[in-house]
C-alpha cells in the first residue's frame, strides 16, 4: 500500500477524533446548564383541557399579581396553648411589609380549633428563583421572633425551595456517581486501562451534544424539562452509550483474533455490530416518542428529549468509538491483549456451561424460569400508584414536609391547599351550599376584595367568582381526591353556574386520571412498535412475538417485586401516577435490547451452522457482554437514587431490578430455552423457519 493511501486510512478516524473533541470541549458544559431552563411546576405539566388547569386560568383574573403562598405556623415550644401568641405573630409577620419579593400583606394568624397551633399566609413573588430560599429564610426569622413558639413554614413556597434544593445534585452529585459507577464496572469487566476511559468519554461527548440540544429547544419553550426528566436524560444516554459501547467493543475484541490488521476488525465490527446497535436504539428512541401521545406535558417533554440523547449514543458509538479504536488498535486494551488467531467465539466456560444446560434441559430450564417469573407478576395489581403523598414526596426529611404534617395535625387536612371553585356570581348561593353540603368538605367562602376567604363582598370579576373549600382529609389523600370528585359532581349540577373545580388536590386527581389514559393508550403503541422493528431486524414472525412476550411478562414481574419492596422494605405507601408508565417504556425497550443483541447474533450464527448450533454460539459468545451491558446500566440508574425523591427512587429501583432481571433470567435462560425447544419454526416464515429440522 502506497504512503498516500496508508496516510488516507488514518485521516477519516483522526478528523472524527478532533470533531467530538471539539464537540466535548464546546458543548460539554451545557451537562450542566439544564437546570437554568428546568421547571418543577407540576401544575405546569396537566394539559390544558384539565378541569384544574382551566381554573388555574381563571384565578389569574381574581389576582393583580399571580403569588405563591407561604403558611407560617406556629407551636407551643412544650405543647400546650398559643392562642395568646396571635397578635405578636401577626406583628412578626406585618414587619415584613415592604420587603422586595413580598406580595401585600401578611394574612392574620389564626388559632386552630383545638388552640395548639397558629398559622398565617405571606404570599411571595413566584419567579424568585434562585432568591426563593433567601426569602423563606427572612420569613422564617421573622417568625421565629415570637418567643416561647416555634415556627414552621409549609406551603408551595416552602415546598417549591426543597424541591429545587434535591435537585440541586442532579448536574454534579448524579452525573458524577453514575460516571463513577460504569468506569468501575468497566474497570472489573475488561481489566484494561485505556479503554474504559474512552468508553467513559465517548459517553460524556454524547451527553454534552444531547444537553446542548435541548437546551436549545427548552429555551425557545419547543419542548419542556424539569428536574426528573434532566436527572433520567443523563442516566440513559449514559447508560446507552455504554451499552452500545459495550457490544462494539465486544466484537472488535473478537475480529482481533481473525484480522491482523486493525482496520479490518473495525470494519468487520461495525458490520457485524451496527444493525443491531441502531435496531436497539430505535426501540428505546421510538417507544420514548410514543409518550408525545401523553395529555401530561412532562410525559410528552421526556418523550424527544429521550430520544435525542439515544440518538446522540449512537452516533458517539458508531463514530468517535470506532475512530478511538482504529488509533488505538490493541493498546485499547492494554495491559490485557486478544489474542491474535485464537477461537472468537470461545467465550467465557461459565457460559459454555449454561449454553449446555439450555440445550440438555431446555423445557424444565423455560418451564421454571417462566412460573418464576409469573409469580412475581401475580403481585403486579397490588402496586398502588395513584399518587404519593405529601410526606413521602422526599425519601429524606425536610422543613417542608414537618410543617405540613404540624399543619394537619391541628387544622383541618386540606388547610393551606384550598380547593379553589370558580364559578357564575349570579349563582354564588347555590353553589357555596352545594360545595358545603359534600361530604369530606369541612368549610366554603367566597374570596373577598382582600384577597382572602370571608374577607368582604365577594370579588366579581367578569360576571364569575372565586370560592375556596377546605377539604377534612389531607389534601394528597386518597379521601381528598374523592371529595374532589364528589364536590365536582355537585357543583356542576348546579344549573347555569358553569363551575369548575381545582387547586392542589384537583390537580393531583386529573393528573392520575390523566396517567390512566396514558397507560392505556400508549402501551400498546410501544408494543406494536418495537415488534415492527424485530420483525424488520429478524425476518421473523413467531421470534419477535415471543421476544415481545418474554420482555412485558419481565415488566409485570419487575412491578410486583417493586410492589413488595415498596411498601414492605422502603415504606412507601404508592407511587407517583406516571412510574408505571415510565418503567414500562424504559423496562420494554430497553429490555429489547439484550434479546436483539442476543438473537441477531444467533441469527448470524443459524445461518452458518444450523439453528441449535446458532443458539449455542451465539448465547455462548454474547453472554459475557450482555450481562456486563445489563449490569452497567442497571448500575447507572440505580445511581438516580442518590437524588432524594421518592419517583426517582422508584425508577431507579423498576429500571435497574429489571434489567437485571431480564439480563440474567430472560435473555440468558428463558429466550434461549424456549427457542432452542420450539426449534426452527421459532424463525417462520424467514429462511431459517423454512430449514429442515435435520439443519438443527
Amino acid at each position: 500500500m502506497s504512503t498516500p493511501t496508508r496516510r488516507a486510512r488514518w485521516l477519516v478516524p483522526a478528523l472524527l477524533l478532533l470533531v467530538w473533541l471539539g464537540i466535548g470541549g464546546a458543548l460539554g458544559p451545557y451537562a450542566g446548564k439544564l437546570g437554568d431552563v428546568a421547571t418543577n411546576d407540576r401544575a405546569a405539566f396537566l394539559p390544558q383541557s384539565a378541569e384544574s388547569t382551566r381554573v388555574t386560568d381563571a384565578q389569574e383574573a381574581f389576582q393583580q399579581d399571580e403569588t405563591l403562598p407561604v403558611i407560617v405556623v406556629w407551636t407551643a415550644d412544650g405543647g400546650g396553648s398559643v392562642t395568646g401568641h396571635r397578635a405578636e405573630a401577626t406583628r412578626s409577620l406585618a414587619s415584613l411589609a415592604g420587603t422586595p419579593g413580598l406580595v401585600g400583606r401578611a394574612s392574620p394568624a389564626l388559632p386552630s380549633e383545638d388552640g395548639e397551633a397558629l398559622q398565617a399566609v405571606v404570599q411571595v413573588e413566584p419567579d424568585l428563583g434562585d432568591a426563593l430560599p433567601a426569602m423563606l429564610e427572612r420569613i422564617a426569622d421573622a417568625a421565629d421572633e415570637v418567643a416561647g413558639t416555634r415556627a414552621q413554614l409549609a406551603g408551595p413556597a416552602a415546598s417549591q425551595a426543597d424541591l429545587s434544593d434535591a435537585f440541586s445534585g442532579i448536574d454534579g452529585l448524579l452525573l458524577g456517581v453514575a460516571l463513577v459507577t460504569v468506569l468501575v464496572i468497566l474497570l472489573l469487566v475488561y481489566r484494561s486501562v485505556l479503554l474504559p476511559v474512552v468508553i467513559i468519554l465517548g459517553a460524556v461527548f454524547a451527553l454534552g451534544l444531547a444537553c446542548a440540544i435541548v437546551y436549545a429547544l427548552a429555551e425557545r419553550d419547543v419542548v419542556r424539562v424539569d428536574g426528573q426528566v434532566q436527572g433520567i436524560l443523563s442516566i440513559l444516554v449514559i447508560g446507552a452509550a455504554t451499552d452500545y459501547a459495550l457490544l462494539l467493543t465486544a466484537r472488535f475484541r473478537e475480529e482481533l483474533a481473525r484480522h491482523p490488521d486493525r482496520f479490518g476488525a473495525v470494519r468487520a465490527a461495525l458490520r457485524a455490530s451496527w444493525g443491531a446497535v441502531v435496531a436497539s436504539a430505535a426501540t428505546v428512541a421510538l417507544g420514548l416518542l410514543a409518550l408525545l401521545l401523553s395529555d401530561l406535558t412532562n410525559n410528552r417533554a421526556l418523550g424527544p428529549v429521550g430520544a435525542i440523547g439515544i440518538v446522540c449514543a449512537v452516533l458517539s458509538t458508531l463514530t468517535f468509538l470506532p475512530a478511538v479504536l482504529v488509533l488505538l488498535g490493541r493498546a485499547a486494551y492494554w495491559p490485557a491483549k486478544p489474542v491474535r488467531g485464537g477461537d472468537p467465539e470461545a467465550g467465557h466456560p461459565l457460559w459454555h456451561r449454561i449454553a449446555a444446560l439450555v440445550d440438555r434441559a431446555p423445557r424444565r430450564i423455560w418451564a421454571i424460569s417462566l412460573a418464576a417469573l409469573l409469580a412475581c407478576a401475580a403481585f403486579a395489581p397490588t402496586l398502588n400508584s395513584k399518587g404519593v403523598p405529601l410526606d413521602e414526596i422526599f425519601v429524606n426529611d425536610t422543613p417542608s414536609v414537618a410543617a405540613q404534617q404540624t399543619l394537619a395535625r391541628h387544622f383541618p387536612g386540606g388547610s393551606g391547599n384550598p380547593v379553589v371553585i370558580v364559578a357564575a356570581a349570579d349563582r354564588l348561593d347555590p353553589v357555596l351550599a352545594a360545595a358545603r353540603g359534600t361530604r369530606g368538605v369541612d368549610s366554603a367562602a367566597p374570596v373577598g376584595d382582600s384577597g382572602r376567604p370571608g374577607g368582604g363582598e365577594p370579588k366579581v370579576v367578569d360576571g364569575r367568582v372565586r370560592i375556596d373549600a377546605t377539604l377534612r382529609a389531607s389534601a394528597d389523600s386518597d379521601a381528598a381526591k374523592s371529595a374532589v370528585a364528589r364536590l365536582r359532581t355537585a357543583v356542576h349540577d348546579v344549573p347555569g353556574a358553569d363551575a369548575l373545580v381545582g387547586g392542589y388536590t384537583a390537580q393531583q386527581y386529573d393528573t392520575q386520571r390523566t396517567a390512566e389514559d396514558d397507560r392505556a393508550l400508549i402501551v400498546p403503541v410501544v408494543l406494536a412498535i418495537i415488534l415492527v422493528i424485530l420483525i424488520a431486524l429478524l425476518r421473523s414472525l413467531l421470534m419477535p412475538v415471543l421476544l415481545v412476550a418474554t420482555v412485558a411478562l419481565n415488566f409485570l414481574a419487575t412491578l410486583g417485586v417493586s410492589a413488595l419492596v415498596f411498601t414492605h422494605v422502603f415504606g412507601f405507601s404508592g407511587t407517583d401516577a406516571s412510574v408505571p408508565l415510565y418503567g414500562f417504556v424504559f423496562l420494554v425497550a430497553l429490555g429489547v435490547d439484550y434479546n436483539i443483541f442476543l438473537m441477531s447474533r444467533v441469527r448470524q450464527e443459524s445461518l452458518h451452522h444450523g439453528v441449535r448450533e446458532g443458539i449455542l454460539r451465539g448465547l455462548t459468545a454474547t453472554g459475557g457482554v450482555i450481562t456486563s451491558a445489563g449490569v452497567v446500566l442497571a448500575a447507572t440508574f440505580a445511581a438516580l437514587g442518590v437524588i432524594p425523591l421518592a419517583f426517582l427512587v422508584q425508577i431507579a429501583f423498576i429500571v435497574a431490578f429489571g434489567v437485571l432481571l431480564d439480563t440474567l433470567v430472560v435473555r440468558s435462560l428463558l429466550v434461549p430455552a424456549l427457542a432452542r425447544d420450539i426449534g426452527a419454526v421459532t424463525w417462520w416464515p424467514g429462511r431459517l423457519g423454512r430449514r429442515s429440522r435435520a439443519g438443527e
